[in-house]
């Protein structure tokens, strides 16, 4: 394979192992921006290494799930190594096995999505171990892959974005002189490692983020969450005044955060897929509370009421609210598709579409716009949380950027 220019970190990725002043280190901690090229470097270079040093052993490749790490290495290897290697698949039994001639190793694959998926690594002894996204695994998960490496010569490789300053892996790896300890080299990575980046498309990718994402994910820093979730939020620039009509060219969501003593919380959504642009053009928000609750039947009239005469493809909503769905789907009038509710992954979604000039709202959602200007991180939790306060319209808000419009956008990062 013919490749781009590389950097001094690129480079020295793909051949730490093989230079007399790193012989005796432990592995390698690749870490920082997104599209540094971090990720090609440290495959390439695992591969390079383990077939180099190895013939007839097993290692592991892991990522936060397997599908993830097909996406973001598995399904790239063959173009990566092309001419270099033979790889030979075993999707059943989540295996590579990779040869050049002289040598010949397994390659199992693994997820690290939960505190539980170590037992899936438990027992095996390895010659050494990736990790694509280390911060999105347990700790549990990682330790146990780190000690099945026991093998003589075995090493471990580590790559992944910066998250907060108190994360696990930060504060026992990268924190002060804890690669010292760990005897481990450590790289850190921006955007300009990668020469294949054109000016173009790093300033689309800059343009993205913003706030706590833009310091982890484009100057590549482990920092921590603080202040508005959203701070590029604009009544200038995301709210729109023209009419609400319905435009048979478009599809329409509706999304729900529901609430009993908490609001209630719905919008409905119109995607045009000409322009790939999606607006919130109408929302419910209904505060109960004590003195004003109502049961699910009142709920269900709202939203209805909401919805009108527009055709939905599917009503997104908190898989939590068990008794409602109930109620919707006893009516069957309209589909119901539980919600992909993780936060921190959401909110980046909502952020990245703001930013890139997807995601509007109608003047009407007064309600949503107060809450903007209100949602914020908890800069007393350890991890990223959010202030369980204003958050409700947020919420149902990010259901519909998670579940419904990645897919319409066919988005994958």
């Amino acid at each position: 394979m013919i490749y781009q220019k590389l950097s001094k970190r690129q480079i020295l990725t793909l051949t730490w192992w093989n230079r007399d002043r790193f012989l005796d280190m432990d592995g390698i901690i690749c870490d920082g921006a997104i599209r540094s090229g971090k990720t090609m470097s440290m495959s390439v270079g695992f591969l390079l290494w383990s077939m180099s040093k190895f013939d007839n052993q097993v290692f592991a490749m892991c990522g936060n799930t397997i599908a993830s790490l097909r996406r973001n290495v598995i399904t790239h290897l063959p173009v990566w190594v092309e001419g270099i290697f033979e790889i030979e698949e075993h999707t059943k039994e989540n295996m590579l096995v990779i040869s050049n001639g002289k040598s010949t190793n397994t390659y199992y694959l693994f997820g690290g999505k939960d505190e539980g998926s170590y037992k899936l690594i438990q027992g095996m002894t390895l010659a050494g171990v990736f990790f694509d996204e280390v911060v999105l695994m347990p700790k549990s998960f990682v330790d146990q892959a780190v000690a099945r490496c026991s093998v003589d010569g075995s090493k471990y490789w580590f790559n992944c974005n910066p998250d907060g300053p108190g994360h696990w892996f930060y504060t026992e790896w990268i924190k002060g002189d804890q690669p010292k300890k760990k005897h481990v080299i450590y790289l850190h990575f921006t955007m300009a490692d990668n020469f294949s980046l054109s000016p173009k498309i790093k300033k689309r990718y800059e343009s993205m983020y913003s706030g706590v994402f833009y310091s982890r994910y484009i100057l590549g820093l482990w920092v921590k969450a603080e202040g508005l979730v959203y701070p590029m939020f604009s009544r200038d620039r995301h709210v729109v005044h023209k009419p609400v009509e319905y435009k048979p060219r478009c599809r329409y969501y509706v999304s729900i955060d529901y609430g009993t003593v908490n609001p209630f919380a719905a919008g409905l959504y119109e995607y045009n897929p000409a322009e790939k642009r999606a607006t919130m053009v109408r929302e419910l928000y209904y505060r109960g509370g004590s003195a004003n609750r109502v049961d699910n039947e009142a709920y269900y009239s709202m939203l209805v009421q909401m919805i009108g005469e527009t055709p939905i493809e599917y009503i997104i909503i908190d898989p939590s609210a068990s008794s409602f769905i109930e109620t919707i789907q006893k009516y069957g009038q309209y589909m119901v598709v539980k919600a992909n509710n993780d936060v921190v992954d959401g909110i980046q979604d909502v952020t990245k579409f703001m930013n890139s000039g997807v995601l509007f709202f109608h003047e009407s959602c007064t309600a949503t716009f107060d809450e903007f200007e209100t949602y914020s991180w908890d800069e007393k939790a350890k991890e990223d949380a959010v202030i369980k306060e204003h958050d409700h319209s947020m919420d149902q808000l990010r259901y519909f950027c998670r579940t419904a419009l990645r897919s319409e956008l066919k988005w994958v990062v």
